[in-house]
């Protein structure tokens, strides 16, 4: 596949990469990807557990706003895969080196567990973009860290980094650099080792009902997102992100 790689090991666990590097920016053909691979894995017994990882130095630093390419996908398609990620039966640990920011910050939080590298950086700068929260964070956010340190990350747009992260619950463990991807990875090998029925069974309880909520949210961040890309304010947020200044926003 062309932004992703995908190995199962013998003991069952699926390695799965983005390869956008160094700053692996999403995409509707990236999510797409991630999808299909994932549902994939899932049929029969190939793979028990899946490491989601990322090559260079951020796991998903968000949208590329000089991609050409941007915005070309379906209206709504790229939510409409993000449904298919969070549907997806395995369960899924993530290491999280670098910026997950926006978007990326979104495709972090869909997997089960995440392990932390020190210099991880999660960010929902959507505010400090004129813009609202995408990919279901006005639920998973919440849902992880409480309801008030997420309107302090959703509205303040600030950088956590990753020993906060695990203080606060939006990562699990917190590794090296050098050692992030075998802790990661161990995790996973751990949930590999267990009942394949039972994990698909628990999970499935511990998740129950999460892809129809992030249906439903991501329906009513898009309507949002829409109405907001029209705006002056998103405009100037967009221009200053780019310039890395604050955004002279005039609430038009």
């Amino acid at each position: 596949m062309g932004d992703i790689n995908v190995e199962v090991g013998e003991d069952k666990v699926a390695v799965v990469e983005i390869r956008r590097g160094p700053n692996n920016y999403f995409s509707y053909g990236m999510i797409q990807e991630l999808a299909t691979a994932f549902e994939e894995l899932q049929e029969g017994d190939r793979a028990r557990a899946i490491m989601l990882c990322a090559e260079g130095k951020h796991f998903c630093a968000g949208a590329d706003f000089t991609d050409p390419d941007r915005g070309k996908e379906p209206h709504g398609g790229l939510y409409l895969e993000a449904v298919r990620l969070f549907s997806t039966e395995l369960p899924v640990v993530a290491a999280i080196q670098g910026a997950a920011i926006g978007g990326g910050l979104g495709l972090a939080l869909m997997p089960d567990i995440r392990i932390a590298a020190p210099e991880a950086r999660f960010a929902a700068n959507f505010a400090r973009l004129g813009f609202h929260q995408g990919f279901g964070l006005s639920h998973t956010l919440p849902a992880l860290v409480g309801p008030q340190a997420a309107s302090d990350m959703l509205l303040t747009g600030r950088r956590v980094k990753g020993e906060e992260a695990v203080a606060m619950g939006l990562a699990y463990k917190l590794a090296s650099l050098d050692t992030l991807r075998d802790v990661a990875y161990a995790q996973a090998l751990e949930i590999a080792k267990s009942a394949p029925l039972a994990v698909r069974s628990i999970r499935k309880t511990l998740r129950r009902g999460l892809a129809d909520t992030i249906r439903a949210a991501t329906d009513h961040e898009l309507v949002e997102q829409t109405r907001l890309r029209e705006s002056n304010d998103w405009a100037e947020g967009v221009k200053a992100v780019g310039e890395r200044r604050d955004g002279n926003f005039t609430m038009s």
